[in-house]
């Protein structure tokens, strides 16, 4: 069974952490000192799948509006519906104040975020030797 929370204590964070590290630092090679960044003022989720840690994203705000981010999910718990679960907790979670909600997709995500009513703006660009994609949350 999966389930999403909203971290509330160190030992939550430190999970989230762990699996962030494991993704874009292991994984996919992205500078630890750009990983870390924003960490105070975002609201960071954990997903479990039967009370085993799987999953983490959070959001923040920004001046462009609310930014989803760090959305991560370890190899082993991959296409388990635990990226979509995080997803629809956090669009649960947001201010439902009419800004904007977008995010920052890596390419080979692009699609998973189309089905989720995203829809992508702009030219390609590259963060951390990883091409993106800026996607705006449908609300209409």
């Amino acid at each position: 069974m999966i389930d999403v929370k909203r971290i509330e204590n160190q030992a939550q964070l430190d999970e989230a952490h762990r699996i962030r590290k494991e993704v874009f630092v292991k994984e996919q090679n992205c500078p630890e000192d750009i990983e870390w960044e924003f960490e105070e003022e975002s609201r960071h989720f954990l997903a479990t799948v039967n009370d085993i840690s799987a999953g983490t994203a959070r959001w923040r705000e920004t001046e462009n509006g609310i930014k989803l981010e760090r959305f991560a999910v370890l190899k082993e718990f991959r296409n388990k519906n635990i990226g979509s679960a995080l997803l629809k907790a956090i669009l649960n979670d947001v201010p439902k104040d009419g800004r904007k909600i977008y995010l920052h997709a890596q390419i080979t995500a692009k699609d998973f975020y189309v089905k989720h009513d995203f829809k992508s703006s702009g030219e390609n660009f590259w963060e951390a030797d990883i091409e993106h994609v800026k996607m705006y949350f449908n609300t209409e």
